[in-house]
Order: structure tokens, then C-alpha cells, then sequence
């Protein structure tokens, strides 16, 4: 197996709460109305807060463009953190509650673009046909096997966790 990228991330739960609450934040835009909608229901069947599952989230996002900006090495990264299109990364839970990341528009462009450079071949459709939220054209994480893409991207590994006040995550791009 070669590994192209690895990230990790944490956040301090409270800090992100604050942030999220503040009047004028624009944090909640950076997540999809799926992630929103997910961490709010996983907020209410565990009776805690929405912040806490937001932040692991968050971290899996700031993992995910670690792992990516270690894959692409000495090339010109395809964005900036003022312009990086952070709604179009996704970490999703899948119907068992495993975590996965979904890469869609731009994003999903520009990481195919990343998969000729790591010896793979390119190819359209690169969609996860077991993902629950696939759309055509999206890359999603960790449940696919390598010939489900027949070779031709990284997988996205991502592990998430919180712990009191802290939320993680950590991305691996492998084959």
C-alpha cells in the first residue's frame, strides 16, 4: 500500500462553540446543510452539543487538505486557505455511523487532477456506488476498494474522534 498524504487535526470544543455562536460567524456556512443537519441529529440521540460533532467535522475538513497538500508535494496547490471551497468537502457518517469524506465541484476536480500525478489512471466516474450520499461526480472516502475505481484515485481514510474538550481527526490518502 502507498500512502500520499497524511493529516491530522484538532480543535478545542469550546473555542469552536464560541466561534460558531458568535454574531456575524460565518462558520456555519463553511458546512454543507447535510453536515449541518447530520450533526444536529446526532446531537439530539446523544443529548450533547451540536458544536462538539461540528468540530470533529471541522477537524476531518482541516485533515483532509493537510493530507492532500503532503500528496501534491512541491506541485502548486490548487487553492488558498481564503479561497478554499470548504462546503465542497464533506465528512459525512454513512447509516452505521462511519465517517467518510465526499469531495464534490471544484474539489473533486482538482483532486482527480491529483490521481494522474500518483500513478493512477483518470477516469469520469469516480463515485462510490454503496455511499448512501453519492452524486455523480463525487469522491467519497474509505468504503470503496481500489477496483471499485480500478485504480485510478487515492482512497480518503479518515478516523474522527472527541473526547471532553477536544475533537480530532486524522486523513490518510492511500491505495
Amino acid at each position: 500500500m502507498n500512502t500520499y498524504g497524511l493529516g491530522h487535526d484538532v480543535v478545542d470544543v469550546a473555542a469552536f462553540a464560541e466561534q460558531l455562536a458568535e454574531p456575524g460567524s460565518h462558520m456555519r456556512s463553511l458546512f454543507s446543510v447535510r453536515e449541518l443537519r447530520q450533526a444536529a441529529e446526532r446531537a439530539r440521540l446523544k443529548n450533547d452539543g451540536e458544536a462538539v460533532h461540528l468540530a470533529a467535522k471541522w477537524a476531518g475538513k482541516e485533515a483532509f487538505l493537510k493530507a492532500w497538500c503532503e500528496a501534491l508535494g512541491e506541485r502548486s496547490y490548487p487553492f488558498t486557505l481564503d479561497n478554499f471551497p470548504w462546503r465542497e468537502v464533506e465528512v459525512l457518517d454513512d447509516s452505521r455511523g462511519v465517517p467518510h469524506v465526499m469531495l464534490s465541484g471544484v474539489v473533486a476536480r482538482a483532486f482527480r487532477e491529483l490521481t494522474v500525478d500518483c500513478g493512477g489512471s483518470s477516469r469520469d466516474d469516480v463515485r462510490n456506488p454503496k455511499s448512501d450520499y453519492a452524486n455523480d461526480g463525487d469522491i467519497v472516502s474509505n468504503s470503496v476498494s481500489q477496483t471499485d475505481y480500478a485504480g485510478s484515485i487515492p482512497v480518503i481514510h479518515i478516523s474522527l474522534s472527541h473526547d471532553g474538550p477536544i475533537a480530532s481527526a486524522v486523513v490518510a490518502l492511500a491505495d
